[in-house]
Parts: C-alpha cells; structure tokens; sequence
C-alpha cells in the first residue's frame, strides 16, 4: 500500500491559490482517476479539482473556506502499490494502464503535465451515455451546461465510468458555436492595401506612441478663409496647412524622425507635409515637398491637386514619400479625432475634428462658437509630452486667431 499526496496543481492565468468551497468526498471514500474531489473558487472561476490516481481517502488537508496555494497537499489516497516487474511478461502485471500513468487531468477541463507514461500508456475511450442519464457529479457542470442550454444526456462523457467533466461540456460549447461561412468572401490584401497594412502595422509594433487632445474655438478661422478666399479661392484645409507649418517652426523638434539602426534623431531642415486622403483604394499620403517655402495660395493649389490626383489613383510612387509631419482632416468624415497611427517613419500626426457650433465661454459670458476637436500624436523617442503639449497648444491658438500665425509667415 502506497500512500499518494494530490498537490493543487498550477491554475494557469497568473492564478496563485484557491479557496477551498467544498469537499466533495471524506476519509474513508474510495476514489477513482479523474473523480472530482472537491471544488474550489479562483479569482476568475468556481472549478471542480479531479484526483489523478485512484484509491482510499486518508487525509484531507485544508477546510472549506480556506485559502490553499498552488503546491499545496489537498488529498493524500492510499493506493495499492506497484509490485518489482517480473524478469518476464507484462511489466505492468495486473495493474491497470490508468492507474500507473495517471489521467493527466487535474482541474475539470483544464489538462496538466501527467505522470510519466510507458509506451503502453493507453488512453481511456469515451464512454457514450446517450439516451441515459447524463452521468455527472460536479454541480459546476451542471450549472455552466444550463447556462448554456446544453442537455447533458446528449453528451459523451469521457470521465471515468462515463462522467461527464467540464472539458466535455466545453467542447459541446464550441461545437455549437457558429463559425464562420465558407462562402464568406476573402479578400486579397494586395497593392496599396498590403502596403498600407505593413507599413501602419510596422509602425504600431515600433513607435511607442502617446496623443494629446484639445478643444479649439475655429470661428476666427473660418472668418479668416472667407477674407483670403475674397482675393484667391483658398481651402481650409489649406489654411490648417499653413498654421501647422507655423507652429512647427516653433516646435522643430515634431519636424523629425527616428533612426532605430544608429540610434539618432534626425531633425529635418525643411517640412514636407503630408496630408491623409481617402482614396478608392484606401488611405494614402500625399507629400507636399518644401511646404515651408510655399505662400498660402500656391500650398492651397498643390494641395488640390495632389488630393485629386490621390482620389483618382492616379498619384506617382514618389509623391507618398518623403513626409516629414502629417496632417489629417477628420473632419470630412464627420467625427471629433481619432488617436492616430503615426505615418512611419514621421514623428507625428496632426488631427483636425469636425467644425460644429457647441456653448464656449467668451469674455465671460456663455457663446455658440464655431468648435473644433484637436488632436496630436507623435513619437515618444522623438519629443517628450511638453514639447508635444507646447505645439498643440499653440496651433490651437493659431486656429483661434490665425492672423497670429500669418503674420509670422
């Protein structure tokens, strides 16, 4: 007779104990492989705990209620004990295969390292028990197949005697569960679409990224435009064109990139600015080269153009290289802003929400204002928050009063 001690086993999920709820079998009982023992709660579950050999109940180490850590006796069962293998002849005499190699489950539905096996080691066949009475000693799975509209006389059980445990009700679970339709259409991600999908996925697993946000009151803006648009049509976005380039003359630290290879941050010395566009075939980044050295009208001219070229598919290869900040106009889709992806290998992104009419204090007093969302995200390793913080702000104060940032253009 050899004496066995059932430790509580790894739990999985970072889960370091147990609280024992209820003991499911007393000194003295009998127990076979795989029969639950007793049940416990984690922080995440309630789980019965199977025994992986089988045997006499001697010992029960812990009360209900009691917290147990994994590595813990639980349960020590006297077993028969393995006879010296004969010279000849079955190594395992009369002991059953079970017995010596353990089923290797430890909690109900959750499978675990099992004893060392001989090559003999067979696994038990499920039992079916359809038609009968579901065969089942745990209440959790009792209580998850109602939860699940499941009827347990209709399963397999593949616990000892034909038990149903929790790993089959789970599986009953996932075979029910809808998957998805073979006719359901597959898309080749190809051309620019695979090229954006590289380069933005790229650019999330690379660049540690961080945004700002802030409120903007745009009627001067918008008053702005209407003055410059009596002499030559100018565009909005235009306009937030040349007060991004304004606030970056201040801040040329957002001017700028990382090199990952030689570790260096490069500072460029001109701003080509790159502004997202929806196009048919996705979203691409048109670059404005030396947008620094362009007067309001001639970047609102290039501006329409690349854009057009941009909506057609029609935009050269080295028209989306070369940018050095973007900018993009959330607002044509209707929405506030959005914590961008940043256009690697670019340090930042610049957004411009939807322009609507919202309250505003105004000297004092409570306004409807012309109210836009602004948002900036940009690389960690480039600049730190205060930096990122100080150009948002002051193109926000550009965007409040643009004749600011004109006059110093």
């Amino acid at each position: 007779m050899t004496d066995q001690t059932f430790m509580l086993p790894d739990l999985g999920e970072g889960l370091t104990e147990a609280v024992i709820t209820r003991w499911l079998v007393d000194v003295g009982d009998s127990v076979g492989i795989d029969q639950p023992v007793m049940e416990v709660e984690t922080a995440k579950a309630c789980v019965d705990v199977p025994i992986p050999f089988a045997g006499t109940v001697v010992e029960l180490h812990g009360a209900v209620g009691v917290a147990v850590a994994v590595g813990s006796p639980l349960i020590t069962v006297r077993t028969s004990g393995f006879p010296d293998p004969p010279e000849s002849g079955d190594t395992f005499g009369h002991h059953r295969d079970e017995e010596r190699a353990g089923s290797g489950n430890v909690l109900i539905g959750y499978g675990t390292s099992a004893h060392d096996a001989s090559p003999r080691r067979r696994r038990r066949a499920a039992v079916t028990v359809r038609g009968s009475a579901a065969k089942v000693i745990s209440p959790v799975v009792r209580t998850l197949a109602r939860d699940n509209g499941i009827a347990l006389e209709q399963l397999s059980g593949s616990g000892a005697g034909g038990v149903i445990t929790r790993a089959d009700l789970e599986r009953a679970i996932a075979a029910r569960e809808p998957g998805a339709d073979e006719d359901d259409p597959r898309i080749p991600v190809t051309g620019v679409r695979k090229f954006i999908a590289d380069k933005l996925s790229a650019s999330r697993r690379e660049i540690p990224d961080a945004t700002v946000w802030v409120d903007a009151d745009a009627t001067g803006l918008l008053d702005a435009r209407g003055l410059l648009s009596a002499t030559a049509p100018v565009s909005l976005l235009a306009l937030l064109a040349r007060l991004t380039v304004a606030a970056l003359r201040q801040f040329p630290e957002l001017n700028a990139s990382f090199d990952a290879e030689r570790q260096q941050i490069v500072r460029h010395r001109h701003i080509h600015l790159g502004i997202a566009v929806q196009s048919s075939r996705g979203l691409v980044v048109p670059v404005i080269p030396h947008a620094d050295a362009l007067d309001t009208v001639a970047l609102s001219n290039n501006l329409a153009e690349v854009i057009s070229l941009a909506r057609d598919g029609k935009l050269p290869p080295a028209r989306l290289a070369g940018g050095t900040v973007t900018l993009n106009n959330y607002g044509v889709f209707g929405v506030d802003g959005s914590a961008a992806i940043i256009n690697a290998p670019e340090a930042a992104i610049l957004g411009v929400g939807r322009i609507i009419d919202r309250p505003w204090v105004l000297g004092g007093e409570l306004a409807v204002r012309k109210v836009t969302q602004l948002s900036l995200t940009f690389d960690h390793r480039v600049c730190d928050g205060g930096s990122a913080g100080g150009f948002l702000r002051l193109f926000a104060d550009y965007v409040q009063n643009p004749v600011t940032a004109l006059a110093l253009l």
